[in-house]
């Protein structure tokens, strides 16, 4: 049922009846666990005229019940993430999990479905634990120590014994465990590694090995084979003179080959095939100019099904593993697919979908007859999607004349005639890319504010080639910060936008971003909001946790040489703070694992030195990001009061 809808008086007019009647009016309350530092009361009129947009939910395929067409989906109904199952499409979504923290995803245990394994951590650290949940008797039981960061299960094709990666060890290399979801006492470590980015990718069919994956870097990447009962590690791919890249990969059904994607010998990933004997890629999607994404292989080893990233965009395709014809490509709308599987009997294929327009949702494919069908329908908090702005694509030209795009969402020119003030959202990653996904909450600013929001892909996001990817590593790395030099110049040749009022706000890298675009571009810009940011490179590498540092310096560079250590240094946003000289808003988790708080606190207190006004927000129950729902929607509310006061 879709939420009723207040009646609401236009937010100008709300807004001066609040300022009148202060004593009779109520502002939003700072939820228990947040501290909001220089941040002023959210009036009960900015409340209340956001709140249609507070109320958007997403829905997450997370599988197939191995013995009936049924799903199992996370999508949130109170404070969090948990795990639902829908039974048929557009069916009630009826909950299983009811946690306090997040449910991260979860699965059905492999033939039977008796049983389900999910993933949680708390308090947005990362430390993952694994659990079974019993839908007979609704019980909920701790798999892992509960206390070291455990990921990547996978389960063996018998469907007793679960293989992960963990950082019980030393809290920092990512070994190989084994367990049995019945007696999870007797856990083991299988394999010891080196390094905290190991993940399991698949067990062999006859259940004697694993392919293990080993991640480097955004741009290096190798697969591995594991013998379990030795213990004892191959290397499947030789490192050669330049890296490369692997995603996903699979044994055949037979056992005799792996299925991939990589990124060797072209610019983008595609899908290929590896014998085992010769160990050489074999790519199958040498038609598609694009990085392929994901894929899976049907339960008769027959045909893959495989998303590819189109200029933002996904496709989803079929291609058939020998020489009969693979199924017709659905007929989708224009959107973001991901999470594509196949069910048991290899009749349907679930995906999550995404777009402009469109909530998350979970979706299927028979690929016999093409037919695509909704499962999941998330509400829009009574607000009509099918109105929201579609975002154009923008290309520029940066200051050395390479091109660099982003996505353009403009508000309505009939109800917001004029030049419209424009908020810049930059990506984290770095190796992330902004994508035309469903605005969610951030519809606001374009329908309610008449603000036009760009999301730039700078050099190093991902989508555009490997050699786009590695333009920012290194002392390379204000390039990506001159891009946005390159977009406030594009902004001032549209006449339907304003560029005397530009702010800019971005997460994690984009948090950096932000703090390095107000201190380069300051003069055209208006305000900032970095959220989980790196302000301080040297202090970030000292500090983010052991198991990311090593897979983090090919992108930012070695501090431990003195050259590069004294390059990041001059590049920091915290010795160059005095060039803030406009607002200023900080966001940050407590308990961050990559991006540790005092990245945040460092920051505040050196723009404040100069005399400039900042907002600092922080949460003691939250880690990268704001995951909570009253977490995240004071956050949201803090923040359009920000823009309204500053932009």
């Amino acid at each position: 049922m879709l939420a009723e809808i207040p009646r609401l008086i236009p937010f100008r007019v709300a807004l001066a009846a609040w300022t009148c009647t202060a004593a009779a009016a109520v502002s939003a309350p700072v939820p228990p666990n947040l501290t909001a530092d220089g941040v002023p009361e959210v009036p009960a009129a900015l409340k209340e005229d956001v709140g249609r947009y507070l109320e958007f939910r997403a829905a997450a395929f997370q599988g197939w019940h191995p013995q009936r067409r049924e799903m199992l989906i996370t999508t949130r109904f109170g404070n969090t993430n948990q795990l639902h199952l829908v039974t048929t499409p557009g069916g009630a979504r009826r909950q299983l999990t009811f946690l306090p923290e997040p449910v991260n995803g979860g699965g059905f245990r492999p033939k039977t479905g008796e049983c389900m394994i999910f993933s949680q951590d708390s308090g947005g650290a990362e430390n993952f634990q694994y659990f079974r949940f019993d839908p007979g008797t609704g019980r909920t039981t701790l798999l892992t120590d509960g206390k070291s960061r455990n990921t990547g299960a996978s389960w063996s094709e018998d469907g007793r014994l679960l293989a992960f990666a963990s950082n019980a060890r030393n809290g920092t290399d990512a070994d190989i465990w084994m367990l049995d979801p019945d007696h999870p006492e007797q856990r083991k470590m299988v394999c010891e590694v080196k390094g905290g980015e190991w993940a399991v990718m698949d067990w062999s069919p006859d259940g004697k090995s694993l392919l293990l994956g080993e991640f480097l870097s955004a741009n290096d990447s190798h697969l591995w084979l594991a013998d379990l009962s030795t213990g004892r590690r191959e290397r499947l791919t030789v490192p050669g003179a330049d890296p490369v890249s692997r995603g996903r990969a699979v044994f055949s059904r037979d056992g005799k080959e792996i299925f991939l994607t990589s990124d060797e010998s072209a610019e983008f990933k595609r899908l290929g095939r590896m014998s085992l004997k010769d160990r050489k890629f074999v790519p199958m999607t040498t038609d598609v100019s694009w990085d392929v994404e994901g894929f899976d292989l049907s339960p008769d080893g027959k045909t893959i099904v495989y998303t590819t990233n189109e200029d933002g965009s996904s496709r989803l395709r079929f291609l058939a593993t020998g020489d009969g014809a693979a199924p017709k490509a659905p007929d989708l709308p224009p959107g973001v697919i991901g999470g594509a599987k196949w069910s048991d009997d290899g009749a349907c294929v679930g995906f999550n979908m995404t777009g402009a327009r469109s909530p998350a949702d979970a979706w299927s494919c028979d690929p016999a007859t093409g037919a695509v069908t909704r499962w999941t329908f998330s509400e829009a908090g009574g607000l009509d999607p099918s109105a929201f702005a579609e975002p154009e694509t923008v290309r520029v030209k940066s200051f050395d004349g390479l091109t660099v795009s982003g996505f353009l969402y403009q508000p309505d020119p009939a109800k917001f005639p004029g030049p419209r003030p424009v908020l810049i959202v930059i990506h984290g990653g770095p190796e992330g890319q902004s994508r035309p996904i469903f605005q969610s909450r951030n519809n606001y600013y374009i329908n309610e504010m008449g603000v036009a929001l760009l999301y730039p892909n700078v050099r190093g996001s991902t989508g555009y080639g490997k050699t786009f990817l590695t333009l920012d590593n290194g002392f390379k790395r204000e390039d990506s910060v001159k891009d946005i030099g390159a977009f406030l110049d594009f902004i001032a040749t549209r006449p339907a936008l304003d560029a005397s009022k530009v702010g800019v706000m971005g997460g994690s890298y984009g948090g950096y971003m932000t703090l390095a675009s107000l201190i380069h571009h300051g003069k055209r810009l208006r305000c900032g909001c970095d959220i989980v940011g790196i302000s301080n490179f040297l202090t970030f590498l000292a500090n983010t946790s052991d198991y990311r540092r090593d897979v983090r310096r090919p992108e930012y560079g070695d501090e431990r040489d003195p050259k590069m250590a004294g390059f990041l240094r001059g590049i920091s946003p915290t010795n160059h703070a005095e060039k803030i000289t406009m607002p200023l808003f900080v966001v940050q988790g407590k308990n961050d694992p990559r991006v540790p708080v005092t990245e945040a606190e460092q920051m505040v207190k050196a723009v404040r030195a100069s005399g400039t006004t900042v907002w600092y927000l922080v949460a003691a129950d939250e880690g990268h990001g704001f995951k909570k729902k009253s977490n995240a929607d004071f956050q949201f509310l803090s923040t359009v009061l920000f823009f309204k006061t500053h932009l």
